[in-house]
């Protein structure tokens, strides 16, 4: 899949679906999308963010489209005073806000909720991409869900 990244101030929505469709995972997928626009190079965003997909570490806990935002609130607002209790606040404020909107519109964050799986998988292997595997999952569209709160939260785009 030829990936053509988006102009500067265009949306990255599609993307960062498109990133996911061409095998990164979901962390990766969101996190890649808008972390050179917070000063961090694609290659170091893609590797940062690599253990958190499949819900951290293909454990199915809190989805990584879900990590990602809070990743990329940090990059743009994050707090690196041990000592600033407001700033601390206002991370996890932003944290929240952006995982509320998420859980608002699909119900959950944690990714075995969302994928309907019951446990942690028993192996960290990933599945392999195939048409069957885009078409049952969810995640291309959750994806995009938290690239648009991105967009509409730390972007400061609305939807008109």
């Amino acid at each position: 899949m030829d990936l053509k990244r988006p102009e500067e101030g265009e949306s990255r929505v599609g993307f960062a679906a498109d990133l996911f469709k061409s095998g990164y995972n979901c962390a990766q997928s969101v996190f890649a999308a808008y972390a050179e626009l917070f000063g961090m190079d694609f290659q170091t965003a893609l590797r940062m963010s690599s253990a958190m997909g499949g819900g951290v570490g293909r454990m199915r806990e809190v989805c990584g489209a879900v990590s990602a935002m809070a990743m990329l609130a940090g990059l743009k607002e994050g707090n690196d005073d041990p000592e600033n209790e407001e700033g601390k606040a206002h991370i996890y404020a932003l944290v929240r806000q952006m995982s509320g909107q998420f859980k608002e519109k699909e119900g959950t964050i944690i990714c075995r909720e969302l994928l309907g799986i019951e446990k942690m998988e028993e192996s960290a292997k990933p599945s392999i991409r195939t048409a069957e595997f885009y078409a049952t999952r969810p995640c291309a569209r959750l994806i995009a869900e938290a690239a648009e709160i991105i967009e509409e939260v730390l972007l400061e785009r609305r939807e008109e």
